[in-house]
């Protein structure tokens, strides 16, 4: 083997560009093609197949994407590691080795088992473990829903003996999503499992390319820098055996690869500066990136610590049923006409305490003096969801239609009445590593992986030296935040987060010293009543702030418009705000 790895990806969630694979393994040299399909979401979306047919609970779009590279990737010795095995990964090998037969191509197919935790629930509570709600802290006991899922992340030492043990195709199930990158990368360069800075700098570039095109260009702050947003490059990570490595993407093909648009992906759904993964603790606050030439980033001195002797679990169950029905306000006295239209609805349904949980929300879309129809619209949507799928469903959505020539002027709806949906609940908790029974399946062998016993000493390395924050003196000018920061934000259950960077060193000093858990409430008024987590990040001249609850009891479950918290960091980078004028000329 050379002493290089390219590893690229293919997929950053379920439903992702199909071609990409093909694309990827065509498209130029590369080593390992890994497909990230599983988030929060998907595994209820999972779950719900495979409720229908027991066969299923895997992301049956990787089949279509294997057809068209099964040939090539054998022909070539590129690997595959997906966890597009979900909740059913054996189900998913047998229809992987089936296709291979149909196509008359060769290949060693394993997968990875042992995430699956329902068959321990009960003898894991039994023997003390609370399994308590990482954001709630109340225990799972006190959980009236049946569970109906609940799996381990596990780390990346499956892989590794999967492919020790040839395989060509590695199909995994609930892995975190770095362990795709880190697994290939640690069997390549023989890495041990105390290599902390070298698995360390595994996981930082699995976060980096394991959602697709987004550090490639795509969700970018300054997208106006990306020459061709109409089809971004997929990533690549090529893997150097001391840990560094190149973020790139094949010669040719759109979007753009920058310090900016990989700094942007590494504060995407994270927290503080140590980032656990059941492998490692890689320590997000010594990254260090620099220009490698164009669409080239390298990235060095990561460095890392010893993984938490605790493994986290998704755990899901369905927590009742929802509905929602958005009135279309227009012209003069738009306020009033919300008071009315929800007024009425309210008193058509039985009252607003009937419900679980509501939530109404008034967009004002709506322009003075409007010179199309359009521009004097306005949105009042209102909300409801309940465990009885009665109360939620047609009764609540007729009677909204009865008021459609009885209500305000101008009355109309954006859409037909709906029936219900049902949601469900994503609980976070911790297992000890011990819990878990990771294995790997290889032909007729079954390989156990143990997991990683942290050392009962460490030394962690220095945290980085600050930069001294400075609120630079002289005159401001009201200025949106985004004139001298981007911003990337999302979901980490009920929780979002948000991180914002500067390109200037001047410019990071003065967001150090002005932003502030405090200000940002102030600029975020959802967030007045939430706790709000602040952290630095000096060499990516960067803060990252989680704001506890702000998703409710996660993405499926919110209320919200944007339950993924996907838009907060450019809603928050739109606000006008005192910038020092000697800033922005610095800035520009």
């Amino acid at each position: 083997m050379s002493e290089c790895l390219r590893i690229a990806n293919c997929s950053g969630f379920y439903g992702d560009r199909l071609s990409a694979a093909r694309e990827m393994v065509e498209g130029g040299p590369i080593d390992v093609l890994t497909g990230d399909y599983l988030a929060e979401l998907t595994l209820m979306i999972l779950l719900k197949d495979r409720l229908k047919d027991a066969s299923l609970g895997y992301a049956r779009t990787f089949l279509r994407q294997l057809e068209e590279i099964a040939a090539t990737c054998a022909a070539r010795g590129i690997k595959i590691v997906v966890n597009a095995g979900g909740l059913n990964p054996a189900g998913l090998a047998d229809a992987a080795r089936a296709l291979y037969r149909k196509l008359g191509v060769q290949a060693v197919v394993a997968h990875i088992e042992g995430d699956d935790l329902m068959p321990k629930l009960a003898e894991l509570q039994a023997r003390g473990e609370p399994l308590a709600h990482l954001d709630k802290g109340v225990p799972l006991s006190t959980l009236a829903a049946p569970v109906l899922s609940a799996n381990a992340y596990l780390g990346a030492w499956g892989i590794v003996a999967a492919l020790e043990r040839g395989a060509d195709v590695v199909i995994c199930p609930r892995v975190t999503d770095a362990a795709l990158t880190l697994g290939p990368a640690a069997w390549k360069f023989g890495w041990k499992r105390d290599d902390w800075d070298r698995l360390a700098a595994g996981v930082v570039a699995g976060h980096i390319i394991e959602c697709g095109a987004q550090c490639t260009g795509g969700n970018y702050a300054f997208f106006k820098e990306v020459k061709d947003l109409r089809r971004p490059g997929f990533p690549i990570a090529e893997m150097r055996p001391d840990g560094s490595f190149v973020i790139t993407k094949h010669a040719g093909t759109g979007g753009l690869v920058s310090v900016g648009t990989v700094t942007a992906q590494l504060l995407y759904e994270i927290g503080g500066p140590e980032y656990p993964n059941p492998d490692v603790t890689a320590r997000f606050d010594t990254i260090q990136l620099a220009d490698d030439g164009p669409d080239r980033v390298l990235v060095h001195g990561v460095r890392g610590e010893p993984p938490p002797p605790t493994t986290k679990v998704c755990i899901n169950y369905f927590g009742g049923y929802k509905n929602s029905m958005t009135f279309v306000l227009c012209g003069l006295d738009i306020e009033e006409k919300a008071r009315l239209a929800e007024e009425v609805l309210w008193e058509l349904v039985g009252g607003r305490e009937r419900f679980a949980e509501t939530r109404v929300s008034l967009r004002r879309a709506d322009h003075p003096n409007p010179e199309r129809n359009e521009e004097a619209f306005a949105y009042l949507t209102i909300t409801v969801k309940d465990p009885d799928a009665q109360k939620v469903g047609r009764a609540f959505a007729n009677k909204i239609v009865e008021m459609a020539l009885a209500n305000y002027p101008g009355f109309f709806m954006t859409s037909p009445p709906s029936s219900e949906s049902q949601f469900g609940v994503y609980w976070p908790a911790l297992v000890p590593a011990s819990a878990v029974d990771q294995r790997v399946v290889i032909g007729e062998e079954t390989i156990p992986i143990p997991p990683t016993e942290p050392p009962a000493r460490f030394t962690p390395p220095p945290a980085p030296v600050r930069a001294s924050a400075a609120a630079l003196g002289g005159p401001t000018r009201a200025t949106p935040l985004g004139a001298v920061c981007g911003a990337r934000s999302g979901d980490k259950g009920g929780n979002a987060n948000v991180g914002l960077w500067t390109r200037t060193d001047s410019a990071y000093r003065w967001l150090a010293a002005w932003l502030t858990a405090e200000r940002l409430r102030t600029l975020m008024p959802e967030a007045a009543a939430l706790a709000i987590d602040r952290f630095e990040f000096p060499h990516l001249r960067a803060l990252n702030f989680v704001v506890k609850g702000l998703l409710g009891d996660g993405v499926a479950a919110s209320l919200r418009s944007d339950p993924q918290a996907k838009s907060l960091g450019e809603y928050l980078r739109a606000k006008h705000v005192p910038i020092p004028e000697t800033m922005l000329r610095d800035d520009r």
